[in-house]
């Protein structure tokens, strides 16, 4: 069995990544997707988080990636699924589904990530929604990311492995009652988010997003991560990394340091993301002009 490792960010449309990730000339044409597309092989898509896709949204973002054959997208279910957990009808499923549809047609969807918040603790309540949710979305590959203690447990481990359910490793700042970074593993798929360790601003409630995502891995902090990654991927058809500590491109540098370490050589990078991280310079290198721009964005979220 082939054994992938897929390194990305979650998204790519940020105002503050405008001259660091992208060239700072790039205007509104430029194709940000296409461009991350050169450099990583798996984009996590959040705002579906927030709201259902459209199938015409979705079906614009495939030709724009496919000149890359590794790459494809994970995506986040909406928070009325996850967080809200009321009122749901059978037109939000379909109207979901049918938003993420085109991009599963493709084979360009390689997971879809059920993020639940601390507050959703393993009761037997909430057991029985999880059971419910998962069978309702059995159509796609899924993965669990919890981040309560109370599912660090032996049988939610056996029951996710029964349903063919990835688990999803996350590093964040922890408080009472959090679950643990490790290197969990439950089905064919391996999931890996890196939040950032921003105590600061993680836990005050008048944080921002871009306050508590604003942390920069060391490179002595990811190396421990890289060795868990690799032994994920061993048991893993395909494994997904994701660097979400996206203030100002800190998750694009993080996420090449990180592709370097595993696959063991000097990677290519955009070169305003080299003059913004001197410190990639000792894992990349900048990527030759190909003397063409990206295709333009026909849409961004």
């Amino acid at each position: 069995m082939e054994h992938s490792i897929r390194v990305g960010t979650a998204g790519w449309s940020y105002e503050d990544w405008e001259g660091t990730v992208y060239p700072a000339s790039a205007g509104r044409k430029f194709d940000r997707l296409a461009y991350l597309a050169r450099y990583f092989d798996v984009i996590e898509i959040n705002v579906t988080f927030y709201r259902p896709l459209t199938p015409g949204v979705s079906a614009g973002w495939a030709p724009r990636v496919l000149f890359n054959p590794n790459f494809r997208f994970t995506l986040k279910l909406w928070q009325k699924f996850t967080h809200q957990r009321e009122g749901i009808s059978d037109k939000d499923v379909l109207t979901f589904k049918s938003g993420i549809d085109p991009l599963a047609e493709r084979e360009l969807l390689g997971c879809l990530l059920l993020q639940f918040p601390w507050s959703f603790k393993n009761v037997p309540e909430n057991r029985r929604y999880l059971e419910e949710l998962l069978k309702t979305f059995n159509d796609y590959p899924r993965a669990l990311e919890v981040r309560h203690a109370s599912w660090d447990r032996a049988d939610v481990y056996q029951f996710l492995k029964q349903e063919g359910v990835s688990f999803c490793n996350i590093d964040q700042p922890l408080f009472h009652s959090s679950l643990k970074p490790a290197q969990r593993h439950a089905a064919m798929i391996g999931y890996v988010r890196l939040h950032g360790q921003n105590y600061k601003d993680w836990f005050r409630e008048e944080a921002g997003r871009d306050e508590r995502y604003n942390y920069l891995y060391s490179k002595e902090e990811l190396a421990p991560w890289a060795e868990k990654i690799v032994n994920i991927s061993l048991k893993a058809k395909d494994t997904f990394v994701i660097t979400n500590n996206h203030f100002s491109g800190q998750a694009a540098c993080n996420a090449l340091q990180l592709k370097s370490m595993l696959i063991g050589e000097r990677v290519k990078a955009p070169a305003s993301l080299l003059k913004a991280f001197p410190e990639l310079k000792k894992m990349a290198e900048e990527e030759e002009s190909k003397g063409e721009e990206p295709d333009p964005q026909r849409s961004l979220f």
